[in-house]
Order: C-alpha cells, then sequence, then structure tokens
C-alpha cells in the first residue's frame, strides 16, 4: 500500500475485508474481496452525522446505526472522497459479454488444482468438508495429491445409513484415503441450533437456514445461460458466501473456496455457453467431469472413481434429507397458525412471509435483531432470497456519494 496506494486490492488474491488507516493522509480506505466471500458492514447513524461505521458482523452495528448495507464486493471505499469504487473489473463481469472461447480441458484442470493448492498454506490443521457430491469430491481429490494425509469430514442425520452422500462420501474417503470424519446430529440437535443458526447467519431465508445447496436453473439459451451465470456470481455473497462464511466462523473454522478463484473465474467464465449447457446427451457440469477424466488427463491414477465423477446430480436436495426439511415444516404448521400467517403483511410491511417456516424464522430473526434497518428483502425466487443490506443501492456507474467527508476520527 505504502508504494501504490489504492491499487493495492487489486493485487491482492485471496478472500479478505479490511479497514486500513493512513496516518500519513489522514485517511482510511475500506475493501472487501472479489466476491465476497467474507462479510462486510457499513453503517450511519443519524446520532452522529458524518461518522461512518464498518464491522464484519451486522450485529456490532446495531445498537449504534439506523442505516446499516452490505459493503458491496469487489469495492473500495476511500475516505478521502467519501464515496465507494469498484476495483474488481473482469471482461466477464458484464453481462453483455458472451464467451465464445472453446473449452481447454488440460487449462480448466490446471487451474483448478492451482486454486485448490493456494489454499492448503495454513500454519493449523486443514481438512475437506466432503459431501460426496462432485465439487467437495474434486477439491479432496486435488488435496490429497498435495498433503500427506488429509482430513475430510462429513455431516449427516444420525441413523439415516440410506443417506445417498454418506454412501458417496464414505466411497470417496476410502478411495482417496483421506482421514475421514463423520458428524452425525439428531433432528432434535437441529431444532435446537435453530436459534443460533439465525442470530450467527443473520438472515432468515429459508434456504439458507436449512443449510441446502441450491439448485440450479438452467436458462433456454447460451446467451441467457451466461447472463444467468454472470448474475448467480454477482449475488453469491447474499446466499452461498454467506452461509459458508458465517456458519463456519461462528466455530473459529476458515471456508476456503477454491472455486471462487480469480484464476479459475476467469477461466470457467470466459468458456463458450453452448459448452457449459446440460443438453446433447451431456450431463450438467460435463466440462469439469470430463477435465479430471483420465481419457482427458492420460494419468493412469484416476483422480475419482467413474462412480463418483460422473454420479448423476440428484433434481433436489437438501443436504441432510428430506426428513429434516419435513420435520422443519411440521414444527412450523404446529407453531403459526393460519391467522397468523394470513396477517402476516399487517406485521411485516416489509417482505412478508409466504409460507409457517417462513414465518417461524421471521419471528426469532426480529427477536435478534429488532430494527427495521435489518429486515430483508426477498426477490421473487425464494431460494435466491437476500437481505437488503446484501443488496445496496449502488448505482451502475460504481461511485457513491455518501455523506459529508465522515469524521474518520471513529
Amino acid at each position: 500500500y505504502s508504494e501504490i496506494g489504492n491499487d493495492v486490492v487489486k493485487r491482492l488474491d485471496g478472500m479478505y475485508s479490511f479497514v486500513l488507516f493512513d496516518s500519513n493522509r489522514n485517511r482510511f480506505i475500506a475493501a472487501r474481496d472479489p466476491i465476497g466471500i467474507t462479510t462486510l458492514y457499513q453503517g450511519w447513524s443519524s446520532r452522529s452525522p458524518g461518522t461512518v461505521y464498518f464491522a464484519s458482523e451486522l450485529k456490532a452495528l446495531q445498537d449504534d446505526c439506523d442505516k446499516i448495507i452490505s459493503f458491496p464486493p469487489g469495492h473500495i471505499y476511500n475516505s478521502e472522497i467519501g464515496g465507494t469504487t469498484r476495483y474488481y473489473q473482469p471482461i466477464w463481469w458484464n453481462s453483455d459479454f458472451i464467451p465464445t472461447t472453446s473449452i481447454d480441458y488440460t487449462l480448466l484442470r490446471k487451474t483448478l488444482e492451482r486454486a485448490v493448492v493456494k489454499r492448503l498454506m495454513s500454519d493449523v490443521p486443514f481438512g475437506v468438508l466432503l459431501s460426496g457430491g462432485l465439487d467437495s469430491s474434486l477439491i479432496a481429490a486435488i488435496a490429497t495429491r498435495e498433503a500427506a494425509k488429509l482430513a475430510a469430514s462429513q455431516d449427516g442425520l444420525e441413523d439415516d445409513e440410506l443417506d445417498e452422500h454418506l454412501i458417496a462420501a464414505r466411497s470417496v474417503a476410502e478411495f482417496l484415503g483421506t482421514d475421514h470424519h463423520e458428524y452425525t446430529f439428531t433432528i432434535q440437535e437441529g431444532l435446537d441450533a435453530i436459534h443460533d443458526v439465525i442470530y450467527h447467519l443473520e438472515t432468515y431465508d429459508v434456504t439458507t437456514i436449512r443449510a441446502s445447496t441450491p439448485m440450479y436453473l438452467f436458462a433456454p439459451s447460451a446467451v441467457d445461460f451466461h447472463k444467468e451465470t454472470v448474475d448467480r456470481v454477482k449475488n453469491l455473497h447474499t446466499s452461498d458466501c454467506l452461509r459458508a462464511n458465517k456458519s463456519t466462523m461462528a466455530w473459529g473454522l476458515e471456508a476456503r473456496v477454491p472455486f471462487l478463484d480469480k484464476d479459475f473465474l476467469d477461466v470457467v467464465m470466459t468458456i463458450d455457453s453452448e459448452e457449459k449447457m446440460p443438453k446433447d446427451g451431456k450431463m450438467e457440469k460435463y466440462i469439469l467431469r470430463k477435465a479430471f477424466d483420465v481419457s482427458t488427463t492420460g494419468d493412469s491414477h484416476p483422480y475419482l472413481p467413474d462412480s463418483i465423477l460422473w454420479r448423476q446430480k440428484e433434481q433436489f436436495s437438501d443436504g441432510v434429507g428430506y426428513s429434516w426439511i419435513d420435520t422443519l415444516r411440521d414444527i412450523s404448521e404446529k407453531s403459526v397458525t393460519d391467522d397468523q400467517l394470513a396477517n402476516a403483511a399487517k406485521r411485516w410491511s416489509k417482505d412478508p412471509p409466504q409460507t409457517k417456516e417462513a414465518y417461524w424464522y421471521r419471528e426469532q430473526f426480529e427477536s435478534l435483531f429488532p430494527g427495521e434497518y435489518c429486515t430483508e428483502r426477498c426477490p421473487e425466487d425464494p431460494s435466491g432470497r437476500a437481505q437488503s443490506a446484501h443488496n445496496s443501492s449502488y448505482n451502475q456507474n460504481d461511485l457513491v456519494r455518501l455523506q459529508p467527508r465522515e469524521n474518520i476520527s471513529e
């Protein structure tokens, strides 16, 4: 920073949120990583005009601020101008850009391998959260080629021996020779944790609280597919990244996500969308599977067994089984009356819950975060819901005048 100033954020490669005070210029900057893997909130208080607040959690600001937003990923704030500008602008970020690059399976594989290796740097023990799905299995396969004895862990419902994820994860662990750990929980233990989950995640989103993997909705054309993909990446900080970061940091764990590596994103987001669409007999994630198949790698030692590498993705799965979801719905049905749900819009004018499960979560969220500024806003797709704080009103020019010069003594 002392050499290149604000451009330092363009050189950083990783996950970060920070505030840096420059005593020489009596100013500070704040920045968040390109995709929003980590969290950063910005707040203002009518009781202290001109003061700006930053924190990694919403709850740290709720007592002092009456306006809070999620600081936008890929942006930098400069107190000298009292504004925020975008620093992360890859060519594919513009949804009007239509990629035409042909698939290079070797480049795809090697870029993901480098992304994983980067994230193995650690001064404490590390492991892989292994679900048995393609993505986590590939990460584990790459990591085992670099680490002497990789630890892998997976969670699931107790006494659910028929859970396909548990079975697949065990198969992967055995194939890779990882030090495998399974954590199982009962339905009651899950229910007992709901309030704490809402506290740590700072959301009342049904999908996020269930801790499910979002369903992939494929667009009807290559152009629409690419635009949908770009939109999903742009909004990961409101859903997947939010969930991964906060649910692990609640226990002092740091979740690293190789698939959001900048170099890897530049490769996959510029591949011709036609090649990424599941059609002409190709299953979902075909190019990723093909990149690690022995027919492409020429490696005598496969990364994964075919039963995992080419395993069909389930149409819908909430990670730990339908019995967990069914229980949440049953509890919500008993906890919320028909009359309460019918009058939800009277209680919450913004984003009223549409189901009893959503109502149940909303009540608990409100008890923890009572301020109206904490209220979330939902788009039409309930599995894509996000807090208003996470969809802040930064304009298209990527430069916003916030308030008069902030009091940097705060």
